[in-house]
């Protein structure tokens, strides 16, 4: 991908230009990044993850906050690959950071590379497999006419970290949660047991009980991956309505600064998949749906098991879709007075 330049438009030089393709997965943007940015120093997308930590944060603020973002947005920075077994590097980005993994991201992703022609496309089925912070994720899209019907991803192992945890929330009290890993780390709450009902118009006091819950749990359990302590904390909640079962499922999913989900959540579909998994109650090739807030679906199942830094773990899919919602060339000029954007 060519660095990024000084390019004219509008009679103004601008200092950075960024060309991304728009996308929502299941109610969920991804603004995918496809030029203007530059190979990220790393031999992994792990290390790559590390260095843009450190000093890529302005830009992932210029892409996810307003102005030119939103405070539910997220996207994508495609990049080469760095093992020779992947078509693309990717790294996650959202208004709480850039992301080990992001499910309905990498949906989003396989299906901007199919329909831009980023990838070499074959019908009925195209496979995309994209080199992540979290490890190598393999995407099977599925196409008619060029265009991508539905993708499947493999995620990554996904396991159970603790079932019938508590932690003690002012206002609340105890919290039971169960907290399991899939790609990003879950406390998975019966949101009932909050007092709460699994109702939009109450989606305030769901927003602010899933922040207390998360808050609690970083002060008083924090999570961190058996595998890669660099991968620490929890930043979803994921509330489950009143009926939800191990095989259709209903979530509110609160993250981290303070926002829901507007898909069923890819990486909580295969953490929800885990937990209910470890206690025997989803038998491995078994259909799962897992609904988000909004109503949109993800289907998932899990089609093996693993081990994860001695943990044992499952391999997760995922199915769902995604649709182009436009192109556009992202640029900043040096006399904005937001150049990072910002949050409100």
């Amino acid at each position: 991908m060519p660095a990024p330049g000084p390019h004219r438009l509008g009679g103004a030089t601008k200092t950075r230009t960024l060309h991304a393709v728009d996308s929502h997965t299941e109610g969920m943007p991804t603004r995918v990044v496809t030029g203007g940015l530059a190979t990220i120093p790393g031999a992994t997308m792990a290390e790559r993850r590390r260095h843009a930590v450190a000093h890529l944060d302005a830009v992932r603020r210029f892409l996810v906050d307003e102005p030119r973002g939103h405070p539910a947005m997220s996207g994508a920075l495609l990049q080469p690959p760095t093992r020779p077994d992947a078509d693309w590097g990717v790294l996650y980005v959202e208004v709480s950071g850039f992301l080990p993994m992001c499910g309905h991201g990498t949906i989003g992703v396989a299906t901007v590379l199919v329909e831009t022609g980023l990838v070499t496309v074959t019908e009925p089925e195209t496979t995309v497999r994209l080199d992540t912070p979290a490890g190598l994720v393999e995407a099977r899209v599925a196409v008619r006419d060029g265009a991508a019907e539905h993708v499947t991803l493999r995620n990554v192992d996904a396991f159970a970290v603790e079932r019938d945890a508590t932690v003690t929330v002012p206002e609340l009290g105890r919290i039971r949660y169960d907290m399991a890993y899939g790609g990003n780390f879950y406390a998975i709450v019966d949101l009932a047991r909050t007092g709460l009902p699994f109702d939009r118009s109450r989606k305030d006091d769901v927003l602010a009980a899933g922040l207390a819950v998360m808050h609690a749990v970083n002060e008083q359990n924090r999570p961190v991956h058996p595998a890669d302590p660099l991968i620490t904390g929890c930043k979803h909640v994921q509330f489950l309505a009143p009926d939800s079962t191990a095989r259709h499922s209903r979530n509110a999913m609160v993250i981290h600064p303070g926002w829901f989900d507007r898909s069923p959540c890819g990486t909580g579909t295969s953490a929800r998949m885990a937990q209910l998994h470890a206690r025997g109650e989803l038998p491995l090739h078994t259909d799962f749906v897992n609904e988000s807030f909004l109503g949109t679906r993800f289907t998932g199942r899990l089609i093996g098991t693993s081990e994860v830094g001695g943990r044992p773990a499952v391999v997760p899919e995922i199915t769902g879709r995604a649709w182009i919602t436009g192109t556009a060339t992202y640029v900043l000029d040096p006399r904005d007075p937001f150049p990072h954007g910002f949050v409100l």
